[in-house]
């Protein structure tokens, strides 16, 4: 099964599901903006993620430029940012259990098949 954290008023983020459903692949989706965040789901996708926590962040959203921008910020924190702000969660991720990654441009998901 594939997992998709997803936002749906997010263009990128239903690119990437229709691209997921168009491979007929079991999928379960995350609606992590309804169904919140924990450090240990984080620390999870961060560990089988290729990149560092700093990719995870969405550096255009208002508030990375209002109160993150030029911060020397440790992963714990940046961690606890996204779980407080989880708009700041790149998307769509995209988990297929081994690893992870950020299904932007979606045929980046094909590395997970």
């Amino acid at each position: 099964m594939i997992k998709i954290y997803h936002n749906p008023r997010c263009k990128k983020s239903r690119e990437g599901l229709e691209y997921l459903k168009s491979k007929n692949v079991d999928i379960q989706i995350v609606e992590y903006l309804k169904e919140g965040l924990t450090i240990e789901m984080l620390q999870g996708l961060l560990t089988r993620f290729d990149g560092s926590v700093e990719d995870l962040l969405r550096k255009q959203e208002k508030y990375y430029k209002d109160n993150l921008k030029n911060s020397d910020m440790s992963e714990k924190k940046i961690l606890q940012e996204i779980i407080k702000e989880p708009r700041l969660l790149q998307r769509p991720i995209i988990d297929n259990g081994a690893s992870v990654v950020i299904g932007n441009p979606v045929d980046v998901i094909d590395l997970l098949m």
